[in-house]
Parts: structure tokens; sequence; C-alpha cells
């Protein structure tokens, strides 16, 4: 039977016993408990290239997008719903190596820890092969997203989106309260979205910016399904 971290191996193209692939699949709070090196040094190269090989895809494959439709169909694909849907995809989260916390709430499913190991081993293919190895891999594993991102590329982002209907409908503009949660090497954000004096929705990120926009996104799906 083939295990997760093989079955990972196999459709990365990087070898079972590489050392920099286990990193990339090494979450901080299983790094605190064994003493070993976490991904975010590889996440934080890993945004990088995939950044830039989304943009390359754009440039290259959607001619007649212009730079500001081309930067909003990009930040539609590099975020943090797109990257875990990636990852899933990869199988990504059984082969991650999470602290006992973390895997006793079922974290591997958390976008934001998703999303952080994507990046993670996109930065592991860059180093163990070469930019374009890695380049391919994510235009790859993306292509459907930028695809969809194109259709409609004048699609606002979801916090500008949900002021302007609450702008619209006389509630108001929206407003944040963010409160962390989890210990320091491995903090999510907790935000809820609060329109017309009431809380309307929530959503949790990695970063205040990941999760007030989870939680605005939220409010929208909710609002659009009323």
């Amino acid at each position: 039977m083939v295990s997760s971290l093989e079955a990972v191996a196999e459709r990365t193209g990087l070898a079972v016993t590489s050392s920099v692939l286990h990193t990339a699949l090494t979450h901080s709070s299983y790094a605190a408990e064994h003493d070993v090196e976490s991904n975010e040094r590889l996440e934080f190269l890993g945004d990088a290239v995939v950044d830039l090989a989304v943009a390359d895809l754009i440039f290259t494959r959607y001619p007649e997008l212009d730079e500001g439709t081309g930067s909003l169909v990009r930040s539609r694909v590099v975020n943090e719903a797109a990257l875990a849907r990636a990852a899933r995809a990869l199988g990504l989260g059984p082969a991650l190596r999470v602290g006992r916390g973390v895997l006793k709430e079922n974290g591997i499913e958390r976008p934001s820890l998703l999303a952080d190991a994507f990046e993670a081993v996109v930065a592991a293919l860059y180093l163990e092969r070469d930019y374009d190895t890695a380049k391919n891999f994510v235009q790859r594993a993306l292509a459907d997203e930028v695809a969809a991102a194109s259709v409609e590329p004048g699609d606002v982002d979801p916090k500008t989106r949900l002021r302007q209907w609450a702008e619209a409908t006389g509630r108001g503009t929206p407003t944040y309260e963010v409160t962390p949660e989890g210990p320091s090497h491995d903090v999510t954000f907790m935000a809820s979205v609060i329109v017309g004096g009431q809380v309307i929705a929530s959503g949790e990120g990695r970063s205040k910016k990941s999760a007030e926009a989870n939680a605005a996104q939220a409010a929208w799906r909710a609002h659009a399904d009323a």
C-alpha cells in the first residue's frame, strides 16, 4: 500500500527520501515538539515562486488581459482558499507532520495550513530541481483556477464586494473584529464581520488579512443564499 508521503513524492517528482520534501511537510507545531525545522522558511520562498509562476501563466496564456485585470486574476488565484484546494488535490494533508494538538483538532484540514504546505512543496521543487520544474508544477496545479478567474476578471475582492453591498443597501460600512488563537508558533486568526451592528459571519486565516477576507466571503455567500 502506498503511503501518503510516497503518493506526494510521486505526484511532485521528488524522492521520498528528500530531506527538503520532509521539511516542506513539517508544520511548526510538529517542529516545536520534535526540535526539527518547520516549513516556514520554505513557505516564504515558495510564496514568491507561486506568485511568479501564476503571473507568467496569465501573461503567456491570456494576452488579452491588461496589467490591472491580470493582477485581479492573480489575486483570485494566489490566495489561501485556492492554494488549499490545490494542496487537497495533491493529497498534502495526510502527508503533513503536525503536532498532537493540531492532529487532535483535525488541523490538517485548515486552509491556512494546507496553503502554506503547498507553497513549501513548491519551494522544495525549486531547490531540489530548478525554477522551470517548480513553475510547471504550479501552473499545472493552478491552471483551472486561473481559467475560472479569467472568466470574470472584474470581480472585486470579498471585502470590497461586501462593503459595496452593505453601503448600497443602507447597512453602513462593515467592520471587523480579529482575535488570535493558539500558541505563538501556530497562531490562527479568527475574524468576525459586523454589519448594521450585528455579527453576520466569521472566518479564519493564518493572517489578519486572510481571516477578514474569509469572513467577508462567508458573509457574501450567506447573503447570496438568503
